[in-house]
């Protein structure tokens, strides 16, 4: 399955990029607890993606709406379990099957905290209560935040950008009441975010690292008449929007 979302991230995005400053402190062993923002669809496919490249040895689980697994069945098969977001079932349940998954030392567990998809410079995040919560339940976890972002630079499709923050201990988070550890889980986050957004609106490609690279070009009639151009001209042909000849 990571090699299907590779090619399906490879056909319609330019790149996934990682800033070297957030680059994720993987522990010896877990569990581990990764939690971020969530700003589009598009997070399910990079939480796999970033799985397989930074976390190879771990066992990776991520929880969705259970409405939304129902459309999209095939992440069951990959680590995803529903939860029903609107009821105090559903959050009981999600603690509960969040506690059974995190009791193995090989495993993460990948949240998106916020709960619903919110643009990437909304203030305050809003994280839900639950991500606080799981820490009681497993208190010899990590827990790292992950900001993660997109935006169009020079190319057809869209680049998107993450960044790990500081790793957190969950007994040292369990010594602060619930809405502290919430708040400190949330001003983490928000650090990261920022951090990795300032690199973001500079446009420069030497502030991160290419994890996986799409295709770049317009492609079609256009990149078609771009080739045969340049090899008139006896030149390689470069897809990407700085290689066009001139």
């Amino acid at each position: 399955m990571v090699s299907t979302f590779r090619r399906y991230f490879t056909r319609h995005m330019n790149a996934l990029r990682i800033a070297p400053w957030g680059m994720p402190a993987v522990p010896p062993q877990g569990p581990v607890i990764i939690y971020s923002n969530h700003p589009a669809w598009w997070d399910a496919a990079v939480y796999i993606l970033v799985a397989d490249r930074f976390f190879p040895a771990y066992e990776s689980y991520a929880p969705i709406d259970a409405a939304m697994l129902k459309q999209y069945g095939i992440f069951g098969r990959i680590g995803a379990f529903g939860v029903d977001l609107e009821s105090r079932r559903g959050a009981a349940d999600f603690l509960k099957v969040g506690a059974e998954i995190l009791s193995a030392r090989n495993r993460t567990l990948w949240i998106t905290a916020q709960g619903r998809f919110g643009d990437v410079r909304e203030r305050p995040l809003g994280l839900k209560p639950g991500v606080a919560r799981l820490v009681e339940r497993a208190p010899d976890c990590t827990i790292l935040p992950l900001a993660v972002e997109y935006g169009f630079w020079l190319e057809r499709g869209a680049e998107a950008f993450i960044a790990f923050g500081e790793p957190m201990h969950g007994q040292d988070l369990l010594n602060l009441p619930r809405p502290a550890r919430l708040e400190r889980l949330e001003n983490e986050l928000t650090a990261t975010l920022d951090h990795l957004s300032a690199d973001v609106q500079s446009r420069d490609p030497a502030r991160f690292r290419v994890v996986l690279e799409g295709r770049a070009g317009v492609g079609g009639f256009y990149d078609g008449w771009r080739r045969m151009a340049a090899a008139l001209r006896g030149r390689t042909f470069d897809p990407s929007h700085e290689g066009r000849p001139s």
